[in-house]
């Protein structure tokens, strides 16, 4: 190359000083006579480019009558050294010399500029095997057998940085959470801020129009992170996904294994008393024996959307200080839709929509009672019964308020969320028989006649059925005579 440039700024010193002596201007009357008159200024400079008989056929005189002799018949590639001559005449000869070290110059800083752009390809190109090779070994941790997994010791697994297999989880506690995920979220976090510290040192891009080997490199390794950084974030919303459905499947589980012992308790228990002293539908109580946070019955059913209601139970308290929730329904947006409770040393109180009225019952004396609760959205007013009697009434309690419906009634305890999140200090503890809810103010008379069995009377929303009732937690069912219960209390 350095060959090629020197014949170059040869040929362009030895062309230069002949051109610049010709004259600026000749009055001729054809080419033929313009182009013989440059002929002697040009003859002195051209002899290098021109064979030696074209030179002489263009030089000579025109013959006349005769066809005019070529100006420039071809042109003959003379060999020249590596080096400029140091003689010669014009500005060329004195700048040759400054010139060609220039071009050595910059030669050898293109050589080693390339020298650097290769060692940092081969520097991003080891980055990204070790990268693929993190993320072969995260894809390996994950698709590790169970059989192998347990076959590590616990004090190996433990010296490796691992966690121990966990345990089967017990029905209150779910399963500890996969090995494999702890240490695919670790690796995602280290190869995280390898990419960013790639990143940083990577070399800013050329400002040119045409991108170089190494920034087409640059661009190759940016978009290789960029896709093993999407297949991490894809692994790790399919562990979130796979998890997520894991915990749904435990509390499923758990549910339908404490559904099963509930239903194995009721089985045993009717073995031990004989058959079933009452009859279906309606002859029976549920019994929670005990005050805590899992002993409860849930009704089937739900409520649709009502303007005023009627609710009506017998209900049996055995608690030392306050009554508890003989029932509470809560819907998504309000756990406190419709309760009915009795807390510590607070009196009976009626909430709907978390609005409150006090009512004037008195439920301690662990003897039976027909309780009803009437309320209707316009002017929000309600009224209270026990065993029959009207023992208060009021207004403003959410007036105007529809009840939502697609709820969840729970008795025995007081929702904090829809379905769960009981207090054992709020539960019930006693007998409750006869929950019934119609969809409006019963009047006095037949709220009474319940209360004195003189007609039966089911409700025409919820209504009191065998079948209609699960019970858990230990919470059980037997037989009740509403009429026999109430002469015996």
């Amino acid at each position: 190359m350095l060959a090629f440039l020197g014949a170059i700024i040869c040929i362009i010193a030895s062309v230069h000083p002949a051109g610049t002596a010709a004259p600026a201007a000749v009055p001729t009357a054809d080419n033929d006579s313009a182009a013989a008159a440059l002929l002697p200024a040009a003859d002195k400079g051209l002899g290098a480019l021109h064979g030696p008989a074209e030179a002489l056929a263009s030089a000579g005189p025109r013959l006349p009558g005769g066809p005019p002799p070529p100006l420039f018949s071809r042109f003959v590639c003379t060999p020249l050294s590596n080096e400029c001559p140091a003689t010669g005449t014009g500005p060329a000869a004195g700048t040759g010399p400054e010139e060609l070290l220039a071009l050595r110059s910059a030669a050898a800083q293109l050589r080693r500029t390339a020298l650097e752009q290769k060692e940092r390809i081969r520097m991003d190109q080891e980055t990204i095997r070790e990268l693929t090779g993190k993320l072969s070994r995260c894809e390996g941790g994950l698709r590790t057998p169970p059989a192998a997994a347990a076959a590590v010791p616990p004090a190996a697994a433990a010296a490796a940085g691992l966690r121990a297999a966990p345990r089967p989880g017990t029905m209150g506690h779910p399963p500890a959470e996969p090995p494999a995920v702890r240490e695919l979220e670790e690796a995602v976090r280290a190869l995280q801020d390898r990419i960013d510290r790639i990143e940083q040192e990577l070399p800013a891009r050329t400002n040119g129009s045409v991108p170089t080997a190494p920034a087409l490199a640059r661009d190759a390794l940016h978009t290789k992170m960029e896709q093993l950084e999407e297949q991490l974030l894809s692994k790790i919303l399919t562990l979130q996904k796979e998890r997520q459905a894991a915990s749904m499947d435990h509390s499923q589980q758990q549910h339908d294994v404490e559904k099963e012992l509930n239903s194995l308790q009721n089985r045993v228990m009717e073995l031990e008393h004989g058959p079933p002293g009452y009859s279906p539908p309606d002859a029976f109580k549920v019994t929670i024996p005990v005050q805590n946070n899992y002993m409860y019955a849930r009704m089937k059913k739900t409520l649709p959307e009502l303007y005023a209601f009627t609710i009506c139970m017998w209900l049996k308290s055995k608690a030392l200080a306050g009554l508890g929730t003989p029932f509470s329904y809560s819907v998504p947006s309000q756990a406190n839709e419709i309760v009915l409770l009795e807390w510590g040393t607070n009196p009976l109180e009626l909430l709907i929509n978390d609005k409150v009225a006090q009512l004037p019952l008195n439920l301690k004396d662990k003897a039976w009672h027909h309780v009803c609760v009437a309320w209707t959205t316009r002017d929000g007013k309600w009224s209270a019964y026990q065993d029959g009697e009207q023992r208060g009434a009021g207004e403003n309690l959410a007036s105007w308020h529809a009840i939502k419906p697609k709820g969840v009634i729970i008795l025995g305890q007081e929702q904090d969320t829809l379905g769960g999140r009981f207090d054992a200090t709020q539960a019930f503890v006693g007998e409750l028989a006869q929950f019934s809810v119609w969809d409006h103010m019963l009047a006095p008379a037949e709220i009474l006649g319940l209360a004195n069995c003189t007609f039966h009377l089911q409700g025409n929303v919820i209504q009191w059925d065998d079948q209609a009732v699960e019970v858990f937690g230990g919470a059980s069912k037997g037989g009740f005579a509403a009429c026999e219960e109430g002469r015996k209390a």
